[in-house]
């Protein structure tokens, strides 16, 4: 009872200390109330106490805590910084009242979310309200209008709905307005227009729609304004042509249409202009050449016509020109070559033509040139890395011709070289000693003769290189060209290249060889097995001899290997059988014997990939055993005949039922089979026998389009079925875009083998994958290293399609249930492709091939392949979380990594000490990547896979 009465005591007495101590310091109890209704789960605030004892009059405690700023004799607080605290939870507005004469109040970059408190609007002295990077949601509340001292209002990246706050308009003493990166919907106000003070205004990446108000062109104190990344109707006003001290302007990504308002032209102040990514149409004002200001012009991806102003010579300024992606013609100006600071210059996918300016690059210091996909002709320019800085020179897909002037040597600082599909000849000039970080040689597809230069084996950080397609190139192989220490694919196939090939030494990174169609002689040898890293092997038509080395059956991400038209003899390593990840295997037209490894993938490659081996047999060829001494024995003669006799009759009758389908068939056209890889040779008709119907007219008409079922072929093999219809009119495009999904081939993707169709529909017949899908599997308990192994097959098979495939194919529906289990639970993507093809086949894309299929980054289609990205982060989240994250990609953009990471080991089970933890970080900060607002700023999937290959081997392989 006696220690009851002391602890009561104590109580009451600390009570009482408190009493006194917050009488003379309303500021500490305040914020120690604040604190005690946020999370703090990092301790971010733990200097927030009050010592025991008495206060002395007048001292506030809270003038020595962290973030809380005081006047010079510490009697009031005037300042509250809680920036980059790790703090979260809903903001209690209740605690700021007493803080009157707060000047600057600063809560950005924690988790603050729900409303914005509304009491901040009462704290009538502040200057400046920065609540950026939170999670604040809801409409903007009312009341804004209180804070007319305000300068600076910073509300970035937010998760607020709804109208814009008009009332900020009336904030006369306002400086900086940044309500970019939230939902707001609605149009710009046109109130907006009506600011005195605005110096920066930052309205971009919302949901904003309507016209943009001409208002805006009465912001004459504006230099900065971003209002892009929205959807708007309309065009550009020429009233923006009035805003006569601004130096920044961005509306790109807009929705902008119209032609490009002159008035623009009175700018001339105006020191960057950023239109990209609308749908402007007409020429470029020439009247631009008044803004002399201008260092960065980027009017790329639109529809722009007409040439470039030949008054763009006035433009001393201009570092960076992009007008690439739009439908622009004539000759690039002689006088672009004489600005001095020119730095950048995209052009690309126009259809420009002539000749480049002959003094192009010596008199400005060229770091980026890229005009592929033109009609220039003529030759480089001798001048253009005269600079010392060039560091990418893409010209492909023009009609240069001549031969490479010898000072390209000279570009030391090189790391992209892109000149294929041209017509260059001669020598190549490259000294590849002098080329010090080149990464990228692409030569194919001209006419160059001379062979490969010998001191390829300098260029010590070398990754690819191109020179297929040069018909006349002749010479060998260099002999040290697989030591380059970074190589990963070297392509010279129809280059008519002689000789052996060189030993395989030092080739850890090389993952692609293509010598095709040259006179290569020789052997193989062992040493190819040291290249573990090869996944694409094709020395088809050449002329090797000698055995397949056992060792090729060891390199465990071979994908395609292709010997084809040689003269290898000896049989077909039995190690083959149990190679998983083989995908393509052809060794047709040899001098191969023996029997064909049994083995499920050898199995399914087709006869064709071993016709031509006499010599050769098993399955898929006739079976080893012969029956030779049955038709040579007594009575071969009626044996023969019965067998005649059945063979007419089985051909009368397929005859007959082939006639029955005709004419059942009507206008529907008749039924054809397309087989890939993989699929025995069947006919149309075994495989509309093969669905689950009575009746033929019945398995000709399944009940939609794109309904998916199962069939079980002749020969038992069991295939998924996907129906699609199209027209006639869209076949052909169609049949060819199948051939391109038919060829792709990775063991992360699921195999179409073929499709049957007629003139109206189709049936695609894809792998059966009898596991189920990850939507359905997703919410199952699985350990960090299976969750690795997912999430590297996915983005080894997207990277594929990304990557590997010319031209790239989209996936176009990246989600979990399109990603399918094998018996061995690999995943394999489904789908990819079709909504390509579902495109085409209702004619929202022209069924015609455009010829912006090409350009350094496949421009047509890399919306699509953002897209893609974005998916893949959003099934990391939902991997990362079993399920707890599905489309979660907007919601937690902007939750702050530490408390999301936090969430996720949760979810994993994951101690903050485990060392699996890192691993989680880095898999997470993939996914942070790939689902960035902007898409050009996500990752592609080349460097995303990149990002995942350092996870630790145990937790990328691991079995499940």
């Amino acid at each position: 009872m006696e220690i009851f009465h002391c602890l009561y005591l104590i109580f009451v007495i600390s009570s009482m200390s408190l009493s006194l101590v917050f009488a003379n310091d309303p500021y500490s109890e305040a914020l120690l109330g604040l604190k005690s209704q946020v999370i703090d789960d990092f301790n971010s605030l733990d200097d927030w106490f009050v010592p025991s004892g008495e206060n002395p009059l007048g001292k506030i405690y809270a003038c020595s805590w962290s973030g809380v700023i005081c006047n010079k004799n510490n009697s009031i607080v005037v300042g509250l910084n809680l920036s980059t605290k790790l703090l979260a939870g809903e903001l209690p507005g209740k605690y700021f009242w007493v803080f009157h004469d707060l000047v600057d109040l600063n809560l950005s970059q924690n988790s603050f979310s729900g409303q914005f408190p509304v009491e901040i609007f009462n704290l009538s002295n502040l200057r400046s309200l920065d609540i950026s990077r939170n999670n604040f949601s809801g409409h903007f509340p009312g009341g804004l209008q209180s804070l007319q001292n305000l300068v600076v209002l910073d509300a970035f990246s937010n998760s607020f709905s709804g109208p814009l706050p008009v009332e900020a308009s009336h904030l006369q003493n306002l400086k900086v307005l940044n309500l970019a990166g939230s939902y707001f919907s609605g149009p710009i106000p046109f109130q907006y227009g009506s600011f005195q003070s605005l110096e920066f205004i930052h309205l971009a990446g919302n949901f904003l729609n309507g016209e943009i108000p001409p208002e805006l062109g009465n912001l004459k104190t504006v230099t900065h304004m971003e209002i892009g990344y929205n959807s708007y109707q309309g065009g550009i006003p020429w009233q923006l042509g009035n805003m006569s001290e601004i130096q920044y302007l961005d509306i790109a990504g807009a929705n902008l249409s119209g032609s490009i308002p002159k008035e623009l032209s009175n700018l001339t102040k105006l020191e960057s202009i950023f239109l990209f990514r609308n749908h402007l149409t007409g020429k470029i004002p020439g009247e631009f050449s008044n803004m002399k200001a201008l260092s960065s012009l980027d009017l790329s991806d639109n529809q722009l016509s007409g040439p470039i102003p030949e008054s763009f010579a006035e433009l001393k300024n201009l570092s960076l020109l992009s007008l690439m992606y739009n439908q622009m013609s004539g000759t690039v100006p002689d006088g672009l070559a004489q600005l001095p600071a020119l730095e950048i210059l995209f052009i690309w996918n126009n259809f420009f033509s002539g000749s480049l300016p002959e003094n192009l690059g010596r008199n400005s210091k060229l770091r980026w040139v890229d005009v592929s996909t033109n009609n220039f002709v003529g030759s480089i320019p001798p001048d253009i890395c005269s600079g010392g800085v060039l560091f990418k020179l893409i010209l492909f897909s023009n009609n240069f011709t001549g031969s490479l002037s010898p000072s390209l040597s000279n570009c030391s600082t090189l790391v992209r070289l892109r000149l294929e599909d041209n017509s260059f000849s001669g020598e190549i000039p490259l000294k590849f000693s002098h080329f010090a970080d080149i990464s990228y040689i692409d030569l194919s597809r001209n006419k160059f003769t001379g062979g490969i230069p010998t001191d390829i084996y300098q260029a010590s950080k070398l990754q690819y290189f191109n020179v297929s397609d040069n018909p006349e190139l002749g010479g060998m192989i260099p002999p040290k060209t697989w030591s380059l220490p970074l190589l990963q694919n070297v392509s010279a196939s129809a280059c008519n290249i002689t000789g052996t090939l060189p030993p395989f030494k030092s080739c850890e990174s090389l993952t692609a060889v293509e010598l095709q169609m040259n006179n290569l002689s020789g052997t193989i040898t062992g040493s190819i097995s040291d290249c573990q890293a090869l996944k694409r092997i094709n020395l088809a038509n050449n002329k090797f001899t000698g055995s397949i080395p056992e060792g090729l059956a060891n390199l465990p991400d071979l994908g395609v290997l292709d010997l084809s038209h040689n003269n290898f003899s000896g049989s077909i390593p039995r190690k083959f059988g149990n190679c998983s990840s083989l995908v393509l295997l052809n060794v047709s037209f040899n001098d191969i014997s023996g029997s064909i490894p049994s083995g499920k993938a050898l199995k399914m490659m087709g006869s064709s990939a071993y016709v031509g081996n006499p010599k050769l047999c098993g399955v898929p060829l006739q079976s080893c055993a012969t029956s030779i001494a049955i038709l040579g024995s007594k009575g071969s003669g009626k044996l023969i005949l019965v067998l005649l006799l059945c063979v007419g009759v089985l051909m009368f009758i397929a005859a007959a039922l082939l006639g029955i389908l005709w004419f059942r068939r009507g206008s529907k056209g008749q039924w054809k089979m397309v087989s890939f890889l993989g699929l025995p040779r069947f006919k149309a008709t075994d495989v509309l026998k093969s669905f689950n119907s009575t009746d033929a007219e019945e398995a000709m008409q399944p009940p939609q389009s794109g309904s998916i079922c199962k069939a079980v072929l002749p020969t038992g093999i069991t295939v998924s079925v996907k129906t699609i219809k199209w027209g006639a009119k869209r076949m052909k495009v169609m049949e060819e875009f199948l051939t391109r999904l038919g060829s792709a081939r990775h063991k992360n993707l699921i195999r179409l083998l073929g499709f049957c169709h007629n003139n109206h529909q189709a049936y695609l017949l894809y792998d059966y994958l009898p596991n189920g899908n990850l939507s359905e599997k997703i919410r199952m308990k699985k350990d960090w290293p299976t969750k690795c192994r997912i999430v590297m097959g996915i983005a080894r098979g997207l990277c594929f399609l990304h990557h590997d495939c010319n031209p790239a194919i989209l996936h176009g529906d990246l989600k979990s249930s399109n990603i399918i289990f094998d018996e061995n639970m690999e995943p394999h993507l489904a789908e990819f492709g079709l909504t390509h093809l579902t495109q085409l086949a209702n004619g929202s894309i022209p069924a015609t091939n455009s010829r912006r299929e090409s350009g350094e980054f496949n421009n047509t289609i890399k919306e699509e392949l953002y897209m893609d990205i974005y998916g893949f982060g959003e099934i990391i989240l939902e991997i990362l979380t079993n399920g707890r994250l599905t489309n979660a990609g907007t919601s937690i953009r902007n939750k702050p990594r530490e408390s999301l990471l936090r969430e996720i080991c949760n979810d994993n089970e994951v101690g903050s000490s485990s060392s699996l933890q890192e691993e989680i970080k880095l898999v997470l900060d993939v996914a942070l990547l790939c689902i960035r607002t902007t898409p050009s700023d996500r990752p592609s999937m080349n460097d995303t896979l990149k990002f995942l290959s350092r996870l630790s081997p145990l937790s990328k392989t691991a079995e499940l």
